[in-house]
């Protein structure tokens, strides 16, 4: 923490309207979990069912509408105009930036889902799309699960982190997902009431999805756990403690700053993520795997357009469900992690334009889940073919522990799954803490240092609200995390797409835009006087200009 923020009062420091009601909700959310778990995981259900058949179609429409947006800006006049200072250079090298973007954002999906997801999709392909574990079912598993995990969701990442860029970097404003709001609703309101409504339900984002991370980790834990025989069986209770131990860690992490905390932890995972992938390249079908990049990559592209108007409509009950448990949940999901992943590669994209912005968030980490998922998810599809073992009689896949399977038929997996622990508890660790940051920047009015206390209260908040999330779900603990996520997540898909209008409105008026537009303005003027009063026969000339004389 900064001197400055240490002299700083906490109750000056703190808006009392957003943390006060951001709090009051989500310690009232854990207490209902707590008192009534049934009354709540009734309610969810509920919730979410209603989401799924009334507003499946916005998400659908909004992810898409999210890629083609970021895409645009990339390509058009707007793509040139530079996230700071028109002659400033980037803060951070280009390989240190592409580092922490992939710790930043996929860390804890990607090693819960490399070997999950795409073996699921093998197993029980989409309704209607191909007859479970065939050849075509297998590129459809790849297509599918790229489509979750490519260009849509960090379009999504990329809409917030362009306007807070460019608002902090170019604008002066501060870092609140408010402030961007200004060009649309004024500075005033952005400012007021609607603002702190905006500030709000990011806060809630943040923090459902964050917490659906960290109960995710805790389901991936408990089955190493129990698959190296250290525990005889994971229930809620196993869990609840492995929740706890973790919310100690990002909290401890957190509160010992940036250069200790984070930096650390993301330079750690990085390196155990690459020994992890080696060795799965190495000791797996090294020749399936390379064959999978192409196959994936255009099978990715040719499905994209039937996959991203999948809707109810699509199909039967089974394609909702399907939708529900997947497609719907991923946008979801991503959308709740918008402030905390969009806030943070805004921070770390200082000084590059748009165009630059656009084309690393979005390739980047498509080509490093197209890399990971035909390591895990084709190993795990070859071990199925040889041995039968990683898929049940009914065709459903043990998500929590399809990882340490197919681990078991490599070597020294008694090693290699210590290291999936280690890595699942330190991939959350490096992404919770910064959303404790970040929840508390948010809840003292765009603080980049908020108090200690205040990230320790959303840390502690966050873990009991991973528990309740897990508990909710009761046999099926993902389930649970599943209902919760898709609900919390419906107020801020309207943030975002009113934030891309903000952001159209906000880039309108930068003096780039507004010196290309007067520059074209007045030399047409010029050539068509030419060409009426000179026949065509003229030059352009440059001068300065003749002062008035006073009056």
């Amino acid at each position: 923490m900064s001197q400055s923020s240490t002299r700083t009062p906490w109750r000056e420091r703190i808006d009392p309207i957003v943390f006060g009601v951001t709090a009051v909700i989500a310690v009232a959310f854990v207490l209902w979990g707590l008192i009534s778990t049934s009354g709540l995981g009734s309610a969810s259900s509920s919730a979410q069912k209603w989401v799924i058949t009334n507003t499946g179609w916005l998400f659908v429409l909004a992810s898409t509408f999210f890629v083609i947006f970021v895409i645009w800006l990339a390509a058009s006049k707007y793509g040139r105009i530079p996230l700071g200072d028109d002659e400033e250079v980037p803060e951070f090298r280009t390989v240190s930036w592409v580092a922490m973007m992939f710790s930043a954002g996929m860390g804890i999906g990607l090693m819960f889902w490399g070997v999950a997801e795409p073996l699921s999709h093998y197993a029980s392909p989409p309704p209607g799309m191909s007859e479970a574990e065939s050849d075509a079912a297998m590129q459809t598993a790849m297509a599918t699960t790229m489509f979750h995990w490519g260009l849509h969701p960090w379009a999504i990442y990329a809409v917030v982190g362009i306007a807070i860029a460019y608002g902090t970097f170019r604008k002066g404003r501060s870092q609140l997902i408010s402030s961007a709001f200004a060009p649309l609703i004024g500075k005033r309101r952005a400012a007021g009431p609607i603002g702190r409504v905006i500030d709000v339900l990011a806060i809630f984002a943040t923090l459902f999805g964050s917490a659906a991370s960290l109960g995710l980790g805790a389901l991936q834990i408990g089955s190493g756990l129990q698959y190296n025989g250290w525990v005889d069986n994971v229930g809620k209770v196993v869990l609840v403690v492995i929740i706890v131990v973790l919310t100690i860690a990002f909290i401890a992490s957190a509160v010992s700053g940036v250069a200790k905390g984070i930096q650390w932890l993301s330079n750690t995972n990085m390196v155990l993520a690459l020994v992890l992938a080696l060795f799965v390249f190495v000791a797996g079908p090294t020749l399936l795997i390379l064959n999978l990049l192409p196959t994936a990559l255009g099978d990715y592209v040719s499905q994209m357009t039937e996959m991203a108007s999948r809707t109810a409509a699509s199909g039967d009950a089974a394609m909702e469900e399907w939708l529900a448990g997947w497609t719907i949940f991923y946008w979801a999901w991503w959308v709740s992690w918008t402030p905390f992943v969009g806030m943070f590669i805004a921070r770390i994209s200082r000084g590059r334009t748009i165009r630059q912005f656009v084309t690393g968030v979005l390739l980047v980490p498509t080509l490093v889940s197209l890399v990971w998922f035909a390591i895990f998810g084709g190993t795990a599809i070859d071990v199925q073919r040889r041995t039968g073992d990683l898929i049940d009689k009914a065709g459903a896949v043990d998500t929590d522990s399809a990882l340490f399977a197919v681990l078991d038929h490599l070597p020294i997996a008694g090693v290699s799954t210590v290291l999936v622990m280690v890595l699942v508890g330190i991939f959350f660790v490096s992404g919770a803490d910064a959303a404790a940051v970040v929840m508390g920047t948010l809840s003292e009015k765009g603080s980049i240092e908020p108090s200690r206390r205040t990230v320790v209260f959303w840390g502690a908040v966050m873990g009991g609200v991973a528990a309740i999330m897990l508990v909710v779900g009761g046999d099926d603990a993902l389930n649970g995390l599943q209902q919760i996520t898709i609900v919390a997540a419906v107020p801020f898909v309207l943030v975002m797409i009113a934030l891309c209008i903000a952001l159209y409105k906000d880039l309108q008026t930068d003096p780039m835009v507004v010196r290309g537009r007067l520059g074209r303005k007045m030399v047409e003027t010029a050539v068509v006087t030419g060409v009426e009063e000179h026949d065509g026969e003229f030059v352009l000339v440059v001068e300065r200009a003749e002062e008035e004389e006073p009056q």
